[in-house]
């Protein structure tokens, strides 16, 4: 059968034959054997009902093996023979091109290149899935297929319920993962629930199809520890031969040695799975394996005298890396973490002192034990980056959960009021007065065409667009678009494309309603075939994360979730090709809830006018919400909004004389 074919087929006519597990893919951790006998009898029965009666007697067994040795149904049986990766779209068969757009999309969260567990349809994270199983994949692309332009596919956490009638104007795709009444949003729910085949971690990207590789979170990520180094070094000091310790190279904190390589410094990136690092090394995202801490000691202190931009994976434990740079009197200059420390018992944060491989199995025989071992590591590695701040070193929580879950363990995080943290949240120190504030995020496209010189055209395009706008900028977001313009100049040299042809570019609502229509025009134009528009969920106005994007809103909402609830909602209406809402992501289940888009431009009338609404709303969602919050650099962004858009009208606050508020309750 030809790829096409087997599309429109959907679940096979015929009982494929049983697949050999292959040991050479990096598999996702055995899950925690949490279901007693009969939920795990509800689990087959779940699993069964995708496939006819009178295969139920084979994949019964199997599908019993998989839960008994995995912790979960994959239905490897059933994933495709066909090569995975995203194609262009014109090799996809469809009846809307808005649903080819969408199948290119989840292809490419499924890509080998692109994805940290191929084989178990997750994305990055540990646990991010695009799908629970085959079957959800198989008839999600068949859908998808037979959609016309007047219906809409609604997806529960990675099930196709169907396609409903809509309209032109609705959205193809609805996608929800994870949403849990809330009372069900712990750490075990979701072991339990994604156990019977019920719900999902979507992540942020993964199960919203928008991930594009590691590049998608390089942009952010230079931003930070550029801005990071900019705090500690003298105005004209350079990082060259300093310091950037961090941890993980799965998934999207794959990201941090080629960021710390464009921002100049000496990255050191410690991950406890060789398979991870050495995939970063030959994907060239990182410049040198080292598995001895010896060796590494003389590679670091070679690397400072030679003031040389160079980025060293470690394959261990990180917490041995801040020990061990303690003893030797390694100064650190800038610290962080992006092990999926969301996720601290299944797997997305290892215990020191005990091979990767014996965790995993403890994580599967000893769960408990395991737990035990993650939360005094995580004790220890509090302990060594207070030794490290003391000496100067600049830590800042990576929006991994790290400080909430080292507060939980127990450990000296917390500041003296016993409230606050003694570290401070990436985006409170960084990300969110410098960007989310002003409406700049991580605005992202993918080139359909899959060719390599319409991702040329699309930076070039950008860059005069950023270029003409930064002319009449006010001097408040200068620097952010020269970080830009910069950032997007020097793209290609940086080589981050992975999987599909795909950029991303912090741009605020200005920018990316410019940069939109200037993609739409070239493609009217015949100069470059059709673009999809996304973003991370990780933005200005699409998640509401207390410890994380809303870390900087102490007006006490941050605790809310209207925001990311009437993004999606908004973002519907006004133009979305698909949307998608999810509980968890980023810095863990049931401590998040983010929301996300993607957008295609085929050249059209229609497709421009979505765009300018859409994209509008995207944005000034979120700095509406920021600025209700008393934050200053969202209040100068919304008025100067109004000021352009006379059909904008916010709410705004009235600021109050603190001296007004002293004694009053005393």
């Amino acid at each position: 059968m030809t790829f096409k074919e087997h599309i429109v087929q959907g679940i096979p006519n015929v009982l494929p034959p049983k697949k050999t597990f292959s040991e050479e893919s990096n598999h996702a951790p055995k899950r925690k054997d949490i279901l007693s006998k009969e939920e795990k009898t509800l689990a087959i029965r779940n699993a069964l009902r995708y496939f006819p009666k009178d295969w139920h007697s084979d994949l019964a067994k199997e599908f019993a093996q998989e839960l008994t040795d995995y912790g979960r149904i994959y239905m490897y049986r059933f994933q495709p023979e066909y090569r995975m990766y995203s194609r262009s779209i014109d090799e996809y068969p469809a009846k809307s091109r808005q649903a080819a757009a969408i199948m290119l999309m989840i292809q490419n969260n499924l890509d080998p290149t692109v994805a940290q567990h191929p084989d178990e349809l997750i994305t990055y994270g540990g646990n991010g899935a695009v799908f629970q199983n085959w079957a959800q994949y198989l008839l999600t692309m068949q859908y998808l297929t037979n959609m016309s332009n007047e219906q809409t596919l609604h997806i529960y956490s990675g099930h196709p319920m169907g396609l409903f009638p809509s309209s032109k104007e609705a959205p193809r795709v609805v996608v929800t993962n994870g949403m849990m009444i809330p009372n069900y949003s712990k750490p075990d729910d979701w072991e339990r629930y994604n156990a019977l085949g019920v719900t999902q971690y979507g992540q942020m990207t993964a199960g919203s199809y928008m991930y594009i590789g590691p590049q998608g979170i390089v942009h952010g990520t230079t931003i930070t520890v550029m801005n990071a180094f900019r705090k500690i070094l003298d105005t004209n000091e350079s990082p060259a031969g300093k310091i950037f310790l961090t941890a993980g190279l799965g998934g999207m904190s794959g990201a941090q040695p080629k960021a710390g390589n464009i921002v100049g410094c000496v990255t050191v990136c410690a991950e406890v799975n060789a398979n991870a690092a050495k995939k970063r090394f030959d994907q060239g995202w990182v410049d040198v394996l080292i598995d001895n801490l010896d060796e590494l000691i003389v590679r670091v202190r070679q690397a400072q005298e030679q003031k040389e931009t160079v980025s060293i994976a470690f394959i261990g434990n990180v917490v041995d890396v801040w020990e061990r740079f303690d003893i030797e009197d390694v100064f650190v200059h800038v610290g962080s973490d992006q092990t999926s420390l969301h996720n601290p018992w299944s797997g997305g944060y290892y215990p020191v002192d005990i091979s990767y491989e014996e965790a995993n199995e403890l994580l599967r025989a000893e769960p408990e034990t395991f737990k035990e071992k993650v939360q005094e590591t995580i004790q220890k590695h509090a302990s060594l980056v207070n030794k490290h701040a003391a000496k100067g070193s600049y830590f800042f929580d990576y929006g991994n959960a790290f400080l909430l879950e080292s507060a939980r363990a127990g450990a000296d995080v917390m500041a003296e009021n016993g409230i606050d943290f003694k570290y401070p949240s990436y985006v409170q120190d960084i990300l969110g007065p410098m960007c989310f504030d002003y409406g700049f995020g991580p605005f992202r496209w993918v080139c359909t065409s899959g060719k390599p010189e319409d991702l040329d055209a699309t930076d070039a395009i950008a860059t005069n667009v950023l270029t003409a706008i930064m002319k009449e900028s006010p001097d408040e977001i200068k620097l952010q678009m020269q970080d830009n313009i910069k950032w997007i100049k020097e793209a290609k040299a940086n080589k981050m494309v992975v999987g599909s042809q795909a950029r991303i570019l912090y741009a605020d609502a200005e920018g990316r309603a410019k940069i939109a229509k200037a993609f739409n025009d070239a493609v009217a134009d015949n100069k470059i075939g059709p673009v999809v528009l996304g973003r991370d969920h990780h933005d200005v106005s699409g998640t509401d994360s207390p410890y994380r994007e809303t870390s900087n809103i102490y007006d006490g909402s941050k605790f809310t979730a209207d925001m990311a609830i009437h993004n999606v909602i908004g973002d519907s209406f006004r133009g979305a090709t698909w949307v998608s809402i999810h509980n968890g992501g980023g810095v863990g289940w049931g401590e998040v809830i983010n929301g996300g888009f993607g957008m295609l431009l085929d050249g059209t009338e229609k497709a421009e006018t979505r765009l300018k609404n859409m994209l509008f709303y995207d944005v000034n969602n979120g700095i509406a919400r920021r600025s209700w919050a008393r934050n200053d650099e969202a209040i100068f962004a919304i008025k100067r909004e109004m000021e352009r858009t006379k059909d904008l009208k916010v709410t705004l606050p009235n600021l109050v004389d603190d001296e007004l508020l002293k004694g009053l309750f005393d």
